[in-house]
């Protein structure tokens, strides 16, 4: 179930994302992407925190394996996986699926910068 405040979250991620691929267009590394959108959604008013460590708990232990959110946004409303591939692929579906389980966070958006239409380089995921 996504909330009200989350939709309202969502539509200021989209609107910066976009913002960002008309600026920049396909072609650059994912970092460079991520900075921007970090710079743009940071200019629109929300928290967002940039490589956020998520611990993985396993029978009751914390097992820091590394994983990263590339974007949380607003603490726990929002997660943003960006790309910078030729086409999405199951594994990157899979990645975002699992790091929303992992988190609890309902709310997931994969990015993919390197399209020549950003409608074409977005999907939305809810669990």
């Amino acid at each position: 179930m996504v909330s009200k405040e989350q939709e309202r979250i969502a539509a200021k991620v989209l609107d910066c994302a976009f913002i960002v691929h008309s600026e920049l267009g396909p072609g650059l590394l994912e970092k460079a992407y991520q900075m921007c959108l970090m710079y743009e959604l940071q200019n629109s008013g929300l928290y967002v925190e940039s490589e956020k460590p998520l611990p993985l708990m396993y029978k009751g232990v914390t097992i820091d394996c590394g994983y990263r959110l590339d974007i949380l946004v607003e603490r726990d409303k929002l997660i943003i996986e960006n790309k910078s591939v030729q086409e999405f692929n199951a594994i990157h579906l899979a990645q975002l699926l699992n790091y929303m389980r992992l988190s609890g966070i309902s709310l997931g958006f994969l990015f993919n910068f390197n399209v020549k239409s950003f409608k074409d380089g977005f999907k939305r995921v809810v669990l």
